[in-house]
C-alpha cells in the first residue's frame, strides 16, 4: 500500500509531505483548493504523461517521491525482481519533471523508463474517476477479475500452459511441412557436401601443420646454407668456437692449479665446450635429415590448395572446415529423421490440442457460472449507488476453437446500462464519468477479496448523488477499506464521515503566491471539517452535533 508521498514545486504545491495509513482516507476541502493535485502527483509518479507546464512557476523542476509497502503485494514484488529493481518489502518511486528537457524517473534508486513506471503502477494503484489509469476498462483485466472472482485462476493458468504446448507442436509441424518441398533437394546437396568434405579428411590441427611444413620446404636452401655455416663456426671450421673453448679450458686448468679460485670458471668454460659440441652434433643430424626432394613441397602445396579451394567454396576459414562438416552431418541426420518425426509430431500436436480444448471448455463453463453471480452482485450494488434500474452483465462469449488463444475459448466483456431503458454497453463506452466511477466502485466492492492491486483511488465518485445514496457510497468505500487501502476525494459529508482517516486540503495565499497545503485531521478538527461540508460558511452548534453524530455512527 501507499505509505508516503513527497511533492515539491508541482502546480501550486510548493512543498508537501504526507504519511498514509491503511483503510479508507478521505480528502476534502473547498472547491478549487487543489484536492486533485495529490491524485495527479500519484498518477505522475506511476507513469502518467508529464507536462512541463505542471512545474511550479519560477521553478526549474518538480519532484514527486512515493513510498510503498509491498508485503501484501507479491505481484509487484515479483515484477520488481524480474526487472532487477527489487529492494525487499519496500519500494521507493521518484519522478522529476523538468521545465527544460525530458522528465526522469527512478525505482528504488535505479533509473527507470516510463513503461516501467506504468508496469509497476498497474500493480500498485488503481485510480478511478474522471481520470485515466482505470484497469477495469481493459478487456484483459476484466477477464482476470472474473477468473479471480470465480476462483478459476489455476484452471486459466493450466489452459495457458496447454495452449503453449499445443502451439509449440503446431508451429514446429508447420515449419517441417513448409520445408518438406525443398527437403529432397536439400538432402541431395547435403549428402554431396558431406561426402566432399569428408573425403578431404581434414582434422582440426592439420591446417597449422601444413602451413608450417610448406614454410619449411619452401625455405630448404636457406635452412641448409645457414645450418652449414653455423656448424663450421661452432665445431668444424678453423678456428672453431669449440676449439677456442677447449684451449681456454686447458689454460684455466693450468691456472687453477696455481689459484683454486679459478676452478669454478674452468668448469663453466669446459661445460660451454661440451654444450657447443652437442649443438654441433644436433646441427649435423638436422642437415642429414633435411629432405631436398622438390616433390614433397609440391605435395604439400597441392594439399593446401585443395583445402583453401574448399574453404572458399563453403565460405569458411580453412580451420573451420571440420566444424562445418560436423554441422552438415547433424543437419543431414535431422532431415533423415524428419519423415518419422512428422508423423509422430502430428500425433502429439493433435493430442495437445485435444487436451487444451478440454481444459478450455471446463474454464468456459466455470467462467459462465461466475459471470452470472458477479452480474447479480454488481447490479445489486448499482441500485444502491443512485442508479436505480441500472444493470450489469458480465458477458462470456465462446469463440470457435480455431480462434482460441492462451486465454481459452472466451471473450469476456463487462456490459452496463446505467439507467432504465438504456441498452447494455461495454463498460469502456459509458459516457458519464460519475456513473463510471460508481460502477467501478460497485465492481471493486464486489471483488474486493480477489483483487490484486492494494491501493484504490476514487476521485469524486460522489458526482451527481446526495442524501441516502451518498451515505451508501461512503459505507461501501469504508467496507472496501477493510480489505484494501482506499483514497477518496469527496465533496460530500456523508462520504467523508465514513473514512478511517481524513486529510484536509487548503489553498493559501502568501506574498502574492498561491499554495496548496494538506493536513491530517485529528478527531476535533475532523468534526469541524464535516460540519463545514454540511453547513457551508455558517457553522452552528447543531451543525457540529450533527457532524459528530455522523462520524460516531460510521465508526460503529
Amino acid at each position: 500500500m501507499l505509505t508516503h508521498i513527497l511533492v515539491k514545486d508541482l502546480a501550486i504545491v510548493s512543498g508537501l509531505e504526507l504519511d498514509f495509513e491503511a483503510g479508507m482516507t478521505a480528502l476534502t476541502g473547498e472547491t478549487g483548493a487543489g484536492k486533485s493535485i495529490l491524485i495527479d502527483a500519484l498518477g505522475l509518479v506511476l507513469g502518467d504523461k508529464a507536462d512541463a507546464q505542471l512545474v511550479r512557476a519560477g521553478c526549474e523542476r518538480a519532484e514527486i517521491i512515493a513510498g510503498f509497502d509491498l508485503r501484501a503485494c507479491p505481484e509487484a514484488q515479483d515484477w520488481l525482481a524480474d526487472q532487477d529493481l527489487d529492494a525487499g518489502d519496500e519500494c521507493l518511486v521518484r519522478r522529476l519533471l523538468m521545465r527544460q528537457g525530458r522528465s526522469r524517473a527512478y525505482i528504488n534508486g535505479h533509473p527507470a523508463t516510463g513503461a516501467q513506471l506504468q508496469g509497476l503502477g498497474e500493480r500498485l494503484v488503481d485510480i478511478h474517476g474522471q481520470h485515466a489509469h482505470q484497469s477495469l476498462l481493459r478487456a484483459a483485466h476484466q477477464r482476470d477479475l472474473l477468473d479471480d472472482y470465480g476462483g478459476t485462476g489455476d484452471l486459466a493458468a493450466q489452459v495457458a500452459d496447454r495452449y503453449r504446448t499445443y502451439r509449440d507442436h503446431d508451429q514446429r509441424l508447420g515449419r517441417l511441412r513448409a520445408e518438406s518441398a525443398d527437403r529432397a533437394a536439400r538432402l541431395e546437396l547435403l549428402r554431396y557436401q558431406v561426402e566432399e568434405l569428408a573425403d578431404l579428411g581434414l582434422d582440426a590441427g592439420e591446417i597449422r601443420a601444413l602451413d608450417q611444413e610448406q614454410k619449411r620446404l619452401a625455405n630448404l636452401g636457406e635452412l641448409q646454407g645457414t645450418t652449414g655455416r653455423l656448424l663450421q663456426r661452432l665445431y668444424e671450421g678453423e678456428p672453431s668456437l669449440h676449439a677456442e673453448l677447449s684451449h681456454a679450458g686447458t689454460d684455466l686448468e693450468t691456472l687453477s692449479n696455481l689459484d683454486a679460485r679459478l676452478s669454478a670458471t674452468r668448469e663453466l668454460v669446459e661445460g660451454a665446450a661440451i654444450q657447443v659440441e652437442e649443438a654441433a652434433a644436433n646441427l649435423r643430424r638436422y642437415l642429414d635429415e633435411l629432405d631436398l626432394d622438390p616433390g614433397v613441397l609440391e605435395q604439400v602445396e597441392r594439399r593446401l590448395t585443395q583445402v583453401h579451394d574448399l574453404a572458399r567454396k563453403y565460405r569458411v576459414p580453412p580451420d573451420r572446415i571440420p566444424e562445418t562438416l560436423q554441422a552438415m552431418r547433424e543437419e543431414l541426420e535431422a532431415l533423415e529423421r524428419d519423415d518419422t518425426a512428422l508423423e509422430t509430431l502430428a500425433g502429439e500436436r493433435d493430442q495437445a490440442r485435444a487436451a487444451f480444448l478440454t481444459a478450455a471448455e471446463q474454464l468456459s463453463d466455470a467462467r459462465s457460472q461466475a459471470a452470472q453471480r458477479l452480474s447479480e452482485t454488481v447490479t445489486k450494488a448499482m441500485q444502491g449507488l443512485g442508479m436505480g434500474g441500472g444493470r450489469c452483465a458480465v458477458e462470456v462469449t465462446r469463440v470457435q476453437p480455431e480462434a482460441a488463444t492462451a486465454q481459452g475459448l472466451d471473450r469476456v466483456e463487462f456490459l452496463v446500462s446505467a439507467n432504465p431503458g438504456q441498452p447494455m454497453q461495454p463498460l469502456a463506452k459509458v459516457a458519464s464519468g460519475g456513473e463510471l466511477s460508481r460502477i467501478s466502485l460497485g465492481l471493486q466492492v464486489a471483488t474486493a477479496e480477489c483483487g490484486a492491486v492494494p491501493t484504490l483511488v476514487f476521485d469524486e465518485v460522489d458526482v451527481g448523488i446526495g442524501g441516502g445514496v451518498a451515505e451508501i457510497v461512503g459505507s461501501l468505500l469504508r467496507t472496501l477499506g477493510g480489505a484494501r487501502q482506499v483514497l477518496c476525494v469527496t465533496h460530500l459529508p456523508q462520504v467523508a464521515a465514513q473514512a478511517h482517516n481524513h486529510l484536509l486540503v487548503r489553498k493559501l495565499t502568501r506574498d502574492d503566491q498561491t499554495y496548496t497545503a494538506i493536513e491530517n485531521l485529528g478527531a476535533a478538527e475532523r468534526v469541524d471539517e464535516v460540519a463545514r461540508m454540511l453547513g457551508g460558511r455558517e457553522i452552528t452548534r447543531k451543525t457540529l452535533d450533527h457532524a459528530r453524530e455522523m462520524i460516531e455512527r460510521s465508526q460503529r
